[in-house]
């Protein structure tokens, strides 16, 4: 088990969700907002500031207050605990993929000889 696995377990939890995934995406390309977030989504502003509550304590947005407008950002890096470990988890499947590859190869050379 990884050391960050309580930090993986909340971000992945946090993205389970379509409309935080769509948020995530949304902020990808820059901060936004509050109502900015909300129009694209049939909901309450206060559903969405929930699913805004849980990026927060999964550590994967942020925001600030400036007057009466709160900015929503993507905190830096915080995908990259989700990063590391499907670059941990790659590595054993490209070698099962491999070695599958090269069974099939030489279990189709072996059918070509007889």
């Amino acid at each position: 088990m990884p050391k960050y696995h309580d930090e993986l377990d909340a971000v992945l939890r946090a993205l389970a969700d379509p409309t935080r995934r769509a948020v995530v995406e949304r902020l990808a390309k820059a901060p936004a907002v509050v109502s900015e977030l909300a129009a694209p989504f049939s909901m309450t502003l206060p559903s969405l500031m929930q699913h805004l509550s849980v990026l927060d304590h999964a550590g994967v947005v942020t925001s600030e207050k400036h007057g009466r407008v709160r900015i929503v950002s993507l905190r830096p890096g915080a995908l990259d605990v989700l990063h590391l470990w499907l670059g941990e988890q790659r590595t054993p499947a490209e070698h099962q993929a491999d070695r599958l590859g090269i069974h099939l190869i030489r279990t189709t050379s072996e059918g070509d000889l007889i």
